[in-house]
This record gives C-alpha cells, sequence and structure tokens, in this order.
C-alpha cells in the first residue's frame, strides 16, 4: 500500500475515534461526501506525496488536505471549532500506518477558514504535514 493511500485510511480512523471530532461531525468523514449529506462534515481534499529518500531509506514527505464544511447561515464560528479538534486529534499524533509504512512525524502546518460560493457555507481547511518511511 502506498503512503499516502496508509496515511489518509490513518487520519480516518484517527478522525472517526476522537471524542473532539465526533462530538462535532459524527462519523461524517468522507473520501467524497455523498449527495444531501447532512452538515457539518469533513472530507479529504488534494494529497501531494513528495519522494525524500536518504541513504538506505525510502521516505516520503505526504501532504493532505481535510475540509470542514459548515451551513450556519455563513458564519464561521462552527468551521473554527471543528478545524481545531481535527489539529487537537491529528497534530503530533500516533498514527500507525499499514505496513511496511511507517510514520516519522505528522504535524498541522496550516488552518484557515474561508466562505463558499454558497452563502450559506463555510469551509475550513486543515493542513496536514506527514513524513514516511517505507
Amino acid at each position: 500500500m502506498s503512503a499516502d493511500v496508509a496515511l489518509q485510511d490513518s487520519v480516518y480512523d484517527a478522525l472517526i475515534a476522537d471524542a473532539g471530532v465526533s462530538a462535532l461531525v459524527g462519523t461524517r468523514v468522507y473520501d467524497n461526501a455523498p449527495d444531501g449529506v447532512v452538515y457539518p462534515y469533513i472530507t479529504f481534499g488534494p494529497s501531494q506525496a513528495v519522494t525524500d529518500d536518504v541513504e538506505c531509506i525510502d521516505g516520503e514527505e505526504n501532504y493532505l488536505q481535510i475540509d470542514v464544511w459548515t451551513q450556519e447561515g455563513g458564519s464561521k464560528r462552527g468551521a473554527k471549532v471543528i478545524c481545531a479538534a481535527v489539529k487537537q486529534a491529528l497534530h503530533n499524533a500516533a498514527l500507525v500506518l499499514s505496513d511496511p509504512v511507517a510514520l516519522v512525524l505528522v504535524e498541522v502546518e496550516d488552518m484557515r477558514v474561508i466562505g463558499d460560493p454558497d452563502e450559506q457555507v463555510a469551509h475550513g481547511i486543515v493542513s496536514l504535514k506527514a513524513v514516511t518511511e517505507g
């Protein structure tokens, strides 16, 4: 299994298992949200894997965007609260990736909340970086 797939699977498991996140979105964490999904929810956004090999070690820097979606009349407050819960669940977390991929570190590099073309929706973005080897 590739490191980026293993990372997404582990992040999904961590978000679903985290009491703070699940209190806000339940189990509504999706790779691709279904039609008619109930707000608020989380989806996986763009990802990137950059080779970072060193002598005798196959390494990667993996970047994953986690998107938060709320519908509170355009208020960004709820999206900020969920983004903070996602950071709490994932920043420096001891995620377990599937063999042969090992996690070296995972950190939330950035969080931001923006408007959406649908003026009733706010969009939170959590940028995650993970260094893996294997």
